[in-house]
């Protein structure tokens, strides 16, 4: 992200801010923003005294306070990051009157994840007068597979889209959790090294042949032979394929489907940003549309309601992921 790199240029070049206010749904950067500062912003023999963590959840808005006003002791500066500042949310606009004057001395990093601050209240306006805010929006689907080959490709690992799009539809849109992994695959592979669908089933576990992506695929393409050897392979291991999470995707599918079928322009550019869907996808989306009419996609929508409905228990008697596997496929093809 732009916005992270001009943060941490500014600080890399000795203008640190007196207050960051990290905040939004993705954790990923504010954990990451936090941690330059707590590893550069001070030398090493100056930390002893004056760098301090503190939690949101073991103290109050005055504690934070009180502390961010000392002076440092042997440096120019002391840095004081508070950590899961969520907790505090009922009172963090307390935080108003230091924001309006902070230490100049200090270097205070507040944490508010999974969070919006009010654009309106007095707090946000002070601190965008006086520090820096910075908001960590979550990634969309189609944003992720991009995030991650550009994430590998600055560190000298080129990655193919298919091995992308399959860590993308298996891990999610949580970067933190996705970077775990690529730390993994960065372990054991030599720099320079194109990651593979290979070098993704052998260390990460994501087999791939067998996964949603796959289904999703050959569900669009109406090939009954694969989407059933793919549903036994799930039948088999139902820990590492779990049943709600595949009618979750083939939901999200469907109702993409639905809303591509009431587009009037078909075009690859107009049906990738109306679905928010990365453009590579397109044209599995142009072969289910063949495939599945609309009438016929409305009634799949609803048969995978009934079937995520039964995945959980409500309105079946705890039936095995077996024979919900072999309903949900009959129900669609």
């Amino acid at each position: 992200m732009d916005e992270v790199r001009k943060i941490v240029e500014a600080i890399r070049n000795g203008n640190t801010s007196p207050l960051y206010f990290l905040f939004g749904e993705e954790a990923y950067y504010i954990d990451r923003i936090a941690e330059y500062i707590e590893e550069n912003v001070l030398r090493e023999e100056e930390k002893g005294f004056n760098q301090m963590t503190l939690y949101g959840r073991d103290v109050t808005i005055d504690d934070i306070v009180g502390n961010a006003k000392r002076y440092p002791m042997m440096a120019e500066k002391q840095v004081l990051i508070v950590k899961e500042a969520q907790h505090l949310s009922r009172t963090i606009e307390n935080l108003t009157a230091y924001a309006d004057n902070p230490q100049p001395t200090t270097v205070l990093v507040v944490c508010y994840k999974y969070k919006k601050l009010d654009k309106r209240k007095k707090l946000y306006k002070a601190i965008q007068k006086n520090g820096v805010l910075f908001e960590s929006k979550k990634l969309y689907e189609n944003q992720v597979s991009d995030w991650i080959r550009k994430t590998l490709g600055s560190q000298g690992y080129p990655i193919s889209h298919k091995a992308a799009v399959l860590l993308t539809e298996f891990l999610g849109t949580d970067l933190s959790r996705i970077n775990n992994e690529l730390e993994k695959l960065q372990l054991v592979l030599p720099k320079g090294t194109e990651i593979s669908p290979e070098h993704i089933e052998e260390h990460i576990g994501i087999s791939k042949d067998y996964n949603n992506f796959e289904l999703k695929k050959a569900i669009g393409e109406r090939n009954v032979v694969k989407a059933t050897r793919i549903i036994n392979y799930f039948a088999r291991n139902p820990k590492d394929n779990p049943f709600v999470l595949t009618v979750t995707l083939l939901h999200t599918f469907f109702s993409q489907l639905l809303k591509y079928h009431g587009l009037q322009d078909h075009s690859p550019k107009n049906v990738a940003s109306a679905l928010r869907i990365n453009p590579y996808f397109v044209g599995e989306f142009q072969t289910a549309a063949r495939n599945y009419p609309m009438k016929k996609v409305s009634r799949i929508v609803s048969h995978l309601r009934e079937m995520d409905l039964k995945g959980k228990g409500v309105g079946a008697n705890a039936l095995p992921q077996t024979d919900l596997l072999k309903e949900l496929l009959v129900k669609i093809l």
